[in-house]
């Protein structure tokens, strides 16, 4: 059996019955039947919540982009409250029922990152697995950094965590189409990508198709390649300045020619101003 979607295969009306002012992608509808399988509840999930637990300078957390709360429910269960943001409703419906399983002290909110807000103050404020690149033009992505850093208590740290395009060019070794295959433990199962790049818009998608025994399952990504100089530019525009910056949650140094991912920790400046409502 084989089940194919696109983003573009659905309208804003159709896919946002939570709210229909939301503008959505249709990133859920197309990967949320097996997002945990591609990106499973494992050691890995559970590696990189330790990491913000570590980071979290303490108080309620907030997840732009909580998808199904593979990150956000193991940190709840080492920190406390979050609050996920999503605008797919489908994502979120997939993290009402982890909740429903685990308990976990998460408030799921049907919202578009780049506009969200509320009245809380977050120790900790984290936009991870690429979510930020789904964003595809720098407007949106400053605006979703900016939103990020306004929800920030004054000794709050901000998280994000996307690809790094010298890595994406280099995969494509000068190519603009390229294929790779990745296996998985399971016997039968793994990912087939068919990745192209349109460099003109800075661009990337991916179409993936999933394979496990008795069934396939296809979808497509389209991603903007940002690079960290980039979102430098966006948290320092915030009132952010960089604390760190490595390849994985693991700590391994960032290399800027060949590491797949980055992952960088901002904290406010210091001489950041404050607001009529008290937040700096």
């Amino acid at each position: 059996m084989t089940d194919t979607l696109t983003p573009q295969d659905s309208t804003t009306e159709d896919s946002t019955p939570e709210d229909t002012t939301v503008p959505d992608i249709g990133y859920g509808q197309v990967f949320a039947d097996f997002y945990d399988r591609i990106f499973p509840r494992d050691a890995g999930a559970e590696r990189t919540a330790r990491t913000l637990a570590d980071w979290h300078p303490g108080g309620p957390a907030l997840e732009l982009g909580v998808g199904t709360g593979r990150i956000a429910v193991p940190l709840a269960r080492l920190t406390g409250p979050v609050t996920g943001v999503d605008s797919s409703p489908e994502m979120l419906d997939r993290l009402r029922a982890a909740l429903d399983a685990t308990a976990a002290p998460i408030t799921p909110v049907h919202g578009d990152i780049r506009t969200y807000a509320d009245t809380e103050r977050y120790g900790l404020v984290y936009c991870v697995c690429a979510t930020l690149s789904m964003i595809l033009d720098a407007d949106g992505q400053r605006a979703a950094v900016a939103r990020a850093a306004d929800r920030l208590a004054p000794d709050g740290t901000f998280v994000i965590e996307t690809h790094n395009p010298a890595f994406v060019l280099d995969l494509h070794e000068g190519r603009r189409r390229t294929s790779y295959f990745a296996p998985y433990p399971e016997p039968d199962t793994g990912l087939q990508s068919y990745s192209t790049l349109l460099p003109e818009q800075s661009l990337w998608h991916v179409s993936h198709i999933w394979h496990e025994p008795g069934r396939t399952r296809i979808g497509s990504e389209l991603s903007r390649l940002t690079t960290p100089d980039e979102i430098d530019a966006y948290a320092a525009a915030a009132g952010l300045v960089p604390v760190s910056r490595h390849a994985d949650w693991a700590g391994t140094p960032f290399d800027p020619d060949h590491s797949a991912l980055y992952v960088t920790r901002y904290a406010r400046r210091a001489d950041t101003p404050e607001t009529d409502d008290g937040r700096r």
